[in-house]
């Protein structure tokens, strides 16, 4: 079942984004309680799998990369409950990225390299996404987002000099 927060949208209505984003993260929420549930009350658990550490989930909800928009955000199909797929955008928690509508030509050359080393990340597989809260816009979710051999994608982009701390507020220009 695939289900976009389009769907629950009105045009022009912030209301509604907001009450769709809300019930994804509750959503979430609720399907990490499921486990530790069925565990009080001796539902056997499966063994577990033997797989390489490599492909190995590495936190949170799966989520099958779509397409990469920016360099801090993607959009993906995320399983939030066994057989429910959600369909949204993902924002990487704690960073800013230059924009790709740029307000100059280093800002445009700065975007394209961060969308290009955000592609790449997420192409290593095994993308989960975990801590995930409400982007301030409605329509995405900010999230800590991880991949088979990069467990912090935000810190990596950091660590390359392709993005900014960010926690809110303003951001700074890329521009001179």
């Amino acid at each position: 079942m695939f289900l976009t927060l389009k769907h629950f949208a009105l045009p022009h209505c912030g209301a509604t984004l907001a009450l769709a984003a809300a019930c994804f993260v509750a959503g979430l929420s609720a399907g990490a309680l499921i486990a530790p549930v069925a565990a009080s009350r001796g539902v056997e658990r499966a063994p577990p799998r033997t797989e390489p550490a490599t492909t190995a989930l590495r936190s949170g909800h799966p989520a099958e990369v779509i397409r990469v928009l920016d360099g801090d955000t993607f959009e993906a199909r995320v399983r939030i409950w066994p057989g429910m797929d959600v369909t949204t955008r993902v924002r990487l928690r704690g960073i800013d990225a230059p924009e790709l509508r740029a307000r100059c030509e280093d800002e445009r050359v700065k975007a394209l390299a961060a969308r290009d080393a955000l592609t790449r990340i997420l192409s290593e597989g095994n993308v989960g996404i975990s801590r995930i809260g409400q982007d301030k816009y409605g329509g995405r979710v900010d999230a800590d987002v991880s991949t088979a051999r990069t467990p912090d994608v935000s810190a990596a982009l950091l660590e390359r000099g392709l993005a900014r701390r960010y926690s809110g507020g303003r951001r700074a220009g890329w521009c001179g």
